[in-house]
């Protein structure tokens, strides 16, 4: 009956965001926060119909929480069409580098000396909630493949970017925490970790991603079969493949993922070039993915087409169209399951630790980065405070306990991560729809 009763009530919570999708689109609210508060409701401290042990569900819900990351860093690589030589690159590197760096040093040592924590979850925990979510922040991301503002480009490539940078630093908290770590542990994570894993699974599946990009649409427009391939079967073989390809030589497999869509949408520039539109707009109207919105369509006659423009528009339109589904359909399971664990897993430390971490310290971080006229004031402050926490912590904390942490600290890593996390949901989730539309009306008075 359980099963049932679960699938019954994510019906009913889909059901509700789909009657409701009207009103919320006005209303300064995201659809993560109004699953959160659903789950709070049918938790054990609502309507008590739905109860989740973590203890028990640890191992599934880290594959659970692992697949939502690895779809929405494919589409998001498939979203970001700019040159890597451009230098808004330089935005999405210092975020996801120096900034995620800088963060994680903030958090652990306010955990350590303001709250009194040891070291080694200090450093672990800071870990955790270090990345921004590429789920939870499709708002203030880039939405369509044109779009090349500063403050969602930085923001899209950070979040693609530090849930894979994010890893060394894991696994070096885990490292401090568990004492039978070997002499020579801090030398094999800065050779293995850093200096040979990061760069490895970026090139393994950014080369990867082209590689079958050329591949598939040379085959397709040889055999003139554009419209009828399966593209929704080549984002997951793409995805699987650029994953398991960069583990099995020591890469960061989220790195893989996220540069295999970079490098797909490489190809797709070389095909219809980088002066035309991305390809999906090009045959938009004939194909009419929804994902595209009607107003940056090209509604041209496809028949003047170059027949590679029409095979890389339609595949990256349905991987864009199948990746943004089960994403949005993984969103409302995951944070509907994280309203339901919320309440008896509370703490209140989350307060001070999201106040700081969301006030102080990201946006610090952010301040303190040379950006020269890459971004103006308004922008570090707006990129400053959209430094959201979501499904990829919850990742790295499952990670975290599936590597025989002990009661005490598995403990306090959930507590502290499950409600710092849902802080950044409420929080960010009131504040992104009226920030952002004052920054819009901000940028169309400048131009």
């Amino acid at each position: 009956m359980s099963f049932v009763i679960w699938v019954a009530v994510l019906g009913a919570v889909l059901l509700t965001l789909a009657l409701t999708s009207s009103y919320l689109r006005w209303m300064p609210v995201t659809t993560s926060a109004v699953c959160l508060l659903l789950g709070i409701g049918i938790g054990p401290s609502g309507l008590d119909l739905l109860k989740l042990s973590l203890e028990n569900a640890s191992v599934w819900m880290e594959h659970l929480t692992e697949v939502a990351v690895l779809f929405s860093l494919f589409v998001c690589g498939l979203k970001l069409r700019l040159p890597l030589r451009d230098k808004r690159w330089r935005i999405a590197f210092g975020l996801a580098g120096p900034v995620m760096v800088l963060t994680i040093a903030g958090v652990s040592v306010l955990l350590h000396w303001g709250l009194q924590l040891p070291w080694g979850p200090s450093l672990l925990i800071g870990a955790i909630l270090a990345p921004t979510d590429p789920v939870l922040a499709a708002l203030v991301q880039v939405n369509d493949a044109r779009d090349v503002d500063s403050v969602r480009f930085g923001l899209s490539g950070e979040a693609g970017l530090n849930d894979g940078i994010a890893f060394p630093f894991v696994i070096l908290g885990l490292l401090l925490v568990q004492a039978d770590a070997h002499p020579g542990a801090l030398t094999d994570w800065v050779l293995h970790g850093l200096l040979w894993a990061v760069p490895v699974g970026l090139l393994t599946g950014y080369w990867m991603g082209r590689g079958i990009g050329r591949i598939t649409l040379s085959l397709r427009i040889r055999n003139d079969d554009s419209t009828l391939s399966p593209n929704d079967y080549l984002a997951l073989s793409l995805i699987a493949l650029a994953y398991v390809g960069a583990d099995a030589i020591g890469g960061y497999g989220f790195l893989s993922v996220f540069a295999a869509g970079l490098g797909l949408r490489q190809e797709e520039v070389k095909s219809t070039g980088a002066s035309q539109p991305p390809a999906e707009h090009l045959v938009q109207p004939v194909v009419g993915h929804q994902n595209i919105e009607p107003q940056h369509a090209v509604h041209g006659d496809t028949e003047r087409l170059e027949s590679s423009q029409v095979a890389a528009g339609i595949m990256m339109g349905d991987m864009l169209s199948f990746g943004s589904l089960v994403e949005r359909a993984m969103e409302v399971f995951l944070v509907t399951l994280l309203g339901v664990v919320l309440v008896p897993h509370w703490d209140w430390r989350a307060l001070v630790i999201g106040a700081v971490l969301f006030c102080v310290v990201r946006p610090l971080c952010v301040a303190l980065m040379p950006w020269g006229t890459l971004l103006d004031g308004g922008q570090r402050l707006l990129i400053g405070w959209f430094g959201i926490r979501g499904i990829g912590s919850l990742f790295y904390l499952f990670y975290a306990l599936n590597q025989g942490l002990s009661p005490s600290v598995a403990t306090l890593c959930t507590n502290i991560t499950l409600s710092v996390v849902a802080l950044s949901i409420l929080l960010h989730g009131i504040s992104t729809q009226p920030l952002l539309a004052r920054y819009e009306q901000r940028q169309k008075r400048k131009n």
